[in-house]
């Protein structure tokens, strides 16, 4: 039996469910070791082999090496988990949150100061029948 998911369809946005937190938990689980100074260690001495130890798909493995953290989203990783690849990798979330907007950390923080992102085509498509 599927759920009825009406918040799906919000261009842009990848809503972390129950059915996605399923879908990360080994992914999330590797970013929340990265909280051990010892796993960090072990992590950015080898990164393949690190990952290597977790039961994660090959496409997520793949998304964390590449840093390409909307891809890790979209394979289940919550960004509050994700942003540990980020302190792992000394940037701040500010930084990490413009590289997946496309937008330069600069750029990003002045949108935010200004209220964020605009509602405008970024709401859900199911408001507009």
């Amino acid at each position: 039996m599927s759920l009825d998911k009406p918040y799906k369809d919000v261009p842009g946005t990848t809503i972390f469910d129950a059915e996605m937190s399923r879908l990360g938990y080994h992914l999330n689980q590797f970013c929340m070791s990265l909280m051990k100074a010892d796993n960090r260690a072990r992590f950015k001495a080898d990164e393949r082999a690190y990952l290597d130890e977790w039961p994660m798909s090959e496409e997520q493995k793949q998304a964390v090496l590449d840093r390409d953290l909307n891809r890790c989203i979209s394979l289940g990783g919550n960004i509050y988990f994700l942003a540990k690849i980020g302190a792992t990798d000394g940037k701040s979330f500010q930084q990490m949150a413009g590289s997946m907007t496309g937008m330069s950390e600069e750029e990003y923080r002045n949108m935010m100061i200004g209220g964020g992102r605009s509602i405008d085509g970024n709401r859900s498509l199911g408001e507009k029948k």
